[in-house]
């Protein structure tokens, strides 16, 4: 509750002041009776009238407060909000290639990958996310959906081997598209992540570019490895052996992808420049809230006003009847 006029609360300050008046007076309304002798009435009790004689005062000093509060007219809010959002789809097509094993990202390439991507995945509460994966083929972990703790939890259930092995970037891309060309979505958004080369697949990485811009889908292309070359193991006839390989990333390509569909690309070179990539793409596409706020204004006076006039009432009635003071 709110007050329109809180200066009028300075007029409380005669609560105190009228009843300083009132306790000075009373030591002049004192009745007389002049007697002989008082002893006769010394076993007397007090009347009830004796003790509520203070209650009319002490009445209209509650109709003053009540009328001070009413003067300053009381006010209370209804505030209700329409939330409405703007949600965005986003298929994430992962590269799940042998060479997502390479070391040069801490435990390796995959594993980094998968982390950083249930954190984007944790912090998009109000889309709908969906995941493909590919290498040599590729086929769709996740469907789009806004159970996030689901897409969560396929992302960390991904593992090298569950396809044939190879760089199919353009089935990849071309795979998450297609589960996105059905959205009704604002925004629909691909993040393609690889750390190679196309060298499979029967869609060249151009042409799903241009599938992906003809239905509005907008690519954010990632390419995953240092510069130069990168720890990779290798099986031996005596274990497994870590040898450096070349890292090779089409970036023109994945340029090119960006390009067509409105999309940018990123290099990664470590986790923590893969997780500042996804930073990057989180701001650059923000799921839009609109909030549209009602409020609505009551007048409280009215039960402090009719409080007053009772008060006021009962200290009429009281001083003309049961506490009726004779001259």
């Amino acid at each position: 509750m709110t007050f329109v006029h809180p200066k009028m609360f300075f007029l409380l300050l005669l609560v105190p002041a009228f009843v300083a008046w009132y306790i000075w007076k009373q030591k002049d309304t004192r009745a007389s009776l002049q007697m002989s002798s008082l002893m006769p009435f010394g076993g007397v009790p007090a009347s009830l009238r004796v003790y509520l004689r203070h209650l009319p005062f002490v009445l209209r000093m509650v109709a003053l407060v009540m009328v001070v509060l009413v003067l300053a007219r009381p006010q209370s809010f209804n505030v209700t909000q329409n939330i409405e959002t703007e949600g965005i789809d986003i298929m994430i097509s992962l590269d799940i290639s042998s060479s997502m094993l390479a070391q040069d990202f801490k435990p390796d390439r995959l594993e980094a990958a998968k982390d950083i991507a249930i954190q984007f995945v944790s912090g998009r509460q109000n889309d709908r996310i969906g995941v493909v994966i590919f290498a040599g083929e590729s086929f769709t972990l996740c469907p789009l959906t806004s159970d996030l703790r689901t897409v969560a939890n396929q992302i960390n259930s991904i593992e090298l081997g569950l396809i044939e092995d190879g760089t199919a970037i353009g089935v990849g891309l071309a795979n998450a598209v297609a589960r996105l060309k059905e959205s009704d979505a604002m925004s629909k958004v691909v993040i393609l992540l690889t750390d190679g080369v196309n060298n499979m697949g029967e869609i060249a990485p151009l042409t799903a570019a241009d599938i992906a811009s003809t239905f509005g889908v907008r690519v954010y292309t990632v390419g995953v490895g240092t510069h130069g070359t990168a720890p990779y193991p290798v099986q031996t006839p005596f274990g497994t052996r870590m040898q450096d390989m070349k890292v090779e990333i089409d970036e023109d390509v994945l340029k090119q992808i960006a390009d067509i569909t409105g999309g940018q690309y990123f290099r990664a070179t470590d986790g923590k420049g893969l997780a500042r990539v996804y930073e990057q793409i989180d701001e650059l596409e923000k799921t839009k809230i609109e909030v549209i706020e009602t409020t609505r204004k009551s007048e409280e006076f009215l039960r402090f006003a009719l409080l007053a006039l009772l008060m006021l009432t009962l200290d009429i009635v009281l001083r003309t009847t049961v506490l009726r003071s004779v001259p």
